[in-house]
């Protein structure tokens, strides 16, 4: 899975995962072939897109690559690994976490309460090998999940864990509700905003759904558009292809920024001249507005794109 954003933007990115088919099973050469990846963040996936056979195979290699120094630096790699409800759970998160130097975090499918973040972080916390703490991504994969969203999100860091991220699984979701997905999103719109609220509060990474039609790009960035509007702070990506049209949108347009520019330019004056609310084209400009384009501002200069100068 390929997370994505602008990799100098710490709130609004690519999320890429890495999937194969279960013949490839995490290869060392799809591995390499992997750091041409342009996305923010790369997830490699040790659950659903690797068979059961194959499960230790792929686990070795990936700790192999991740040790060789030649892969994605470790801000831009996490792990995806099989549920607690697996045999395979415990061997990943132990066998991950020896080589918790190389990556930055791990993504957890079917989280549906906090039990099982207690139960990571109370496993990873006998590591001693472990660099603490593991930056945790909490998948929302069920009805239950949504229900508990809010005590999820609360989960209060551990010396050996803390939890970065909520993660939107929609097919999952969908499988778990009967839910019939739609290409108007409709029907994941309250799903979506609850997610969004409950990471927002807690200032954690809202990272949205997979857009499975990934050789339509104009429906593509309709869905990351419509997930910024949203609040989502970033996408998870399965095909490199998607990479960079998710990029571009989860950054400001160039009218947001010079409407941003504008606002603080008049702010600025405003202050200077003793005044409260200013206005700009006619409309009222308050604290909010100004906070808001001040995080434009911020969010542009991370992402390297440029921002005019106001002169009047």
């Amino acid at each position: 899975m390929f997370h994505t954003c602008r990799r100098a933007i710490k709130k609004s990115f690519a999320f890429s995962r890495m999937l194969h088919s279960s013949d490839s099973v995490l290869r060392r050469s799809y591995l390499y072939k992997s750091t041409s990846v342009d996305s923010d963040v790369i997830v490699y996936d040790l659950e659903d897109s690797v068979a059961p056979k194959d499960k230790d195979y792929a686990r070795n290699n990936l700790i192999h690559f991740l040790g060789t120094g030649r892969a994605p630096d470790p801000s831009r790699v996490a792990v995806r690994i099989n549920d607690r409800t697996t045999e395979f759970f415990e061997t990943d998160l132990h066998d991950i976490s020896k080589v918790s130097g190389h990556f930055t975090g791990i993504v957890l499918p079917k989280v549906h309460s906090v039990d099982y973040l207690d139960h990571v972080a109370s496993i990873v916390a006998n590591y001693p090998s472990v660099i603490s703490p593991l930056r945790l991504i909490s998948s929302v994969e069920s009805a239950l999940a949504l229900m508990n969203i809010s005590a999820i999100a609360s989960w209060k860091a551990r010396r050996s864990c803390v939890l970065s991220a909520l993660l939107f699984a929609a097919e999952d979701y969908c499988a778990d509700t009967s839910i019939i997905r739609s290409r108007s999103r409709t029907e994941l719109l309250f799903t979506r905003s609850q997610i969004v609220n409950a990471a927002k509060a807690h200032r954690l990474e809202a990272i949205d759904m997979v857009c499975v039609n990934y050789k339509d790009d104009d429906y593509l960035k309709d869905e990351c558009q419509d997930g910024r509007r949203l609040g989502f702070t970033g996408k998870q990506a399965i095909h490199p292809a998607q990479v960079s049209t998710i990029q571009s949108t989860f950054v400001p347009t160039s009218a947001e920024i010079f409407r941003a520019a504008k606002i603080v330019h008049g702010m600025e004056q405003a202050h200077r001249s003793q005044k409260g609310a200013i206005g700009l084209d006619g409309e009222m400009i308050d604290a909010p507005m100004i906070k808001q384009a001040e995080r434009i501002i911020h969010i542009a200069h991370a992402a390297g794109l440029e921002i005019p100068t106001i002169t009047s």
